[in-house]
């Protein structure tokens, strides 16, 4: 099951294409032996199967004017379709499924200098803190390798904590399929890794994907040091804005990480349950 609350922020100004409309992202599906369809204005659709039942998902794009029209193009018209556009949108007559959430958005347009000095004290001195520490940070292409340690530490995390995450063998196949699209960051003392955060780069966008920390790291707050050196790789890369996902009212502490970083909170569309089948 895929998160398709806790995606891209969309720019009025400029709309970058969502991680989940990316082509390396349907490269990865097709991968894992999956067969999403794109309708005739290019947006990609995925297909499950729940009770026997094929069920359609347009996650992260606002739904064309033509919605009825599209799905017929592609013989999806009487398939029950779940949408979950990335901000609030005029749509379809439809049933919601989940209330519109919140995510943070950090600007990565601003020059290094303001972003620091919009950063929060707090999340300020203990960057400051890392940065002085004995801390080594190193950043490269994630390998495409479905038992690399951070993938297995997630999975076995998302598992204790129960919330939902890509399957390891996802992640691995948008690795293989793009991996300049991948930018997994490490922060180490010596030999040790101590905390790792991995972006994935999509049009002028990013969204931080999955990371992990030992006791060590947190001590040290190898995060603050590992997503300030990512947002400034980043932004010599041109991306115009990362996306640090949901700001969830049941992880308080995550939530103000996110936000003390400089990220704004933004609102996506929610979920909604578009179905015409006598259409």
């Amino acid at each position: 099951m895929f998160d398709l609350n806790g995606g891209m922020f969309d720019s009025a100004a400029s709309a970058p294409a969502s991680l989940m409309q990316d082509p390396a992202f349907a490269a990865a599906l097709r991968l894992c032996g999956q067969h999403p369809r794109h309708l005739p204005c290019g947006l990609m659709v995925l297909l499950r199967q729940f009770l026997g039942l094929q069920v359609a998902m347009l996650p992260r794009a606002e739904p064309p004017a033509d919605l009825a029209a599209q799905l017929r193009a592609v013989g999806l018209h009487c398939a029950p379709l779940i949408l979950s556009p990335p901000r609030p949108c005029p749509m379809p007559p439809a049933l919601r499924l989940r209330k519109p959430q919140s995510i943070a958005v950090l600007d990565l347009i601003p020059p290094q200098s303001e972003r620091r000095a919009a950063l929060h004290p707090k999340w300020r001195n203990q960057l400051r803190r890392a940065e002085e520490a004995d801390l080594r940070v190193t950043h490269a292409p994630l390998p495409p390798d479905p038992n690399h340690p951070l993938l297995l530490a997630d999975a076995a995390q998302a598992r204790r904590r129960r919330y939902a995450t890509w399957p390891a063998a996802l992640t691995a196949a948008f690795a293989k399929t793009a991996p300049s699209q991948t930018r997994l960051f490490t922060a180490k003392r010596g030999r040790k890794p101590l905390a790792h955060m991995l972006f994935l780069r999509h049009g002028r966008g990013a969204t931080y994907h999955i990371g992990h920390i030992c006791t060590e790291g947190k001590t040290a707050h190898a995060h603050n040091l590992l997503l300030w050196q990512a947002a400034n790789w980043l932004a010599k890369q041109g991306h115009s804005h990362l996306d640090l996902g949901p700001l969830h009212p049941a992880t308080p502490g995550l939530s103000r990480f996110k936000l003390r970083c400089g990220a704004k909170p933004q609102k996506t569309g929610g979920s909604y349950l578009y179905w015409r089948p006598w259409a």
